[in-house]
């Protein structure tokens, strides 16, 4: 897309989002299919080769021959980078809409998503910088680092959990890099023309529940050994994706057997849709269905 074209008038970008396991990814290929359009992925950690089973990465004879852009992009020892995503995501969005193709954005990763549709700038990252930081969270823990934070950004240390070594990290280097960080983002504004749908369940537990099982069926456990031969453990974000975070704890003896990863994983799992519901709860921009069909939301999209 040329320099200086307003996205807004380009064509209309839909988004589906929403906690894991609520079927996203189907609704996601059918509209695809109904509206002439590909699927472009917001999901963090299916951005990374190799994590398939573990991501849920929809196989692909399941996709109905509808492109998916923005899978198996970065290798498991890559930190995750927002900005990075965010410049690879919209040139894939406005390519397609370049030719008249409907691009559908769809994840269950909040900040990927709104670092692609919204007018959102993102400090950039300092590989040495942040493999220092990593260190030190390693070897000194993240309530350590989080009195770090807090004596050179008191407001975004108290923003972010002490135990969330991540986030953490990401606001040392930032301070580091700038000067500062803030720990919130501004009120949401779109840079494209863009209808959000929103899918949820009322038994996402229980199919939480069949998800793992599913995987671990699937092969989890060797999807895992094999990645821990390209780096797995070295990765600063796919070390600790939920679910290989708990079967490396299983392989480097921190739990008893694969058993108790699987049931660790559930419950990992679970706290993590119920932290991707409160995100995408907030933005009242997000048409919510509990049992979406596919002729009615893209009927809403066309309409809107």
């Amino acid at each position: 897309m040329d320099v200086g074209v307003d996205r807004r008038t380009a064509g209309r970008v839909v988004t589906v989002v929403g906690p894991t396991a609520a079927g996203k990814s189907d609704l996601a290929i059918s509209l695809a299919v109904e509206l002439g359009g590909e699927i472009v992925n917001a999901d963090s950690m299916q951005l990374y080769r190799g994590m398939d089973i573990g991501t849920a990465k929809m196989p692909p004879e399941e996709r109905r021959d509808i492109p998916h852009h923005l899978l198996d992009v970065w290798d498991v020892t890559r930190a995750a980078d927002v900005a990075s995503y965010q410049r690879l995501a919209r040139g894939v969005i406005d390519d397609l809409l370049t030719v008249g193709r409907t691009p559908v954005l769809v994840g269950g990763s909040g900040l990927y998503v709104r670092a692609v549709i919204d007018d959102l700038a993102f400090p950039g990252t300092d590989p040495a910088v942040r493999a220092r930081l990593e260190r030190e969270l390693s070897e000194r823990g993240a309530t350590a680092l989080h009195a770090d934070l807090a004596a050179r950004a008191p407001a975004a240390a108290a923003a972010i959990l002490p135990g969330n070594g991540r986030r953490i990290v990401r606001a040392l280097e930032v301070v580091e890099l700038t000067g500062s960080f803030t720990a919130s983002l501004p009120e949401p504004r779109s840079i494209y023309d863009v209808v959000q749908i929103g899918v949820d369940h009322p038994q996402l537990d229980a199919r939480i529940a069949d998800r793992v099982a599913g995987m671990w069926a699937a092969g989890m456990v060797e999807e895992v050994r094999a990645l821990t031969g390209t780096g797995l453990r070295d990765g600063p974000t796919a070390s600790r994706a939920v679910g290989y975070a708990q079967v490396l704890a299983w392989l480097d003896g921190a739990l008893d057997s694969a058993e108790s990863a699987r049931l660790a994983t559930i419950a990992a799992t679970r706290r993590l849709a119920r932290r991707q519901r409160s995100w995408f709860r907030r933005d009242p921009r997000i048409i919510w269905l509990d049992r979406p069909d596919v002729e009615q939301v893209a009927g809403m999209v066309g309409s809107a």
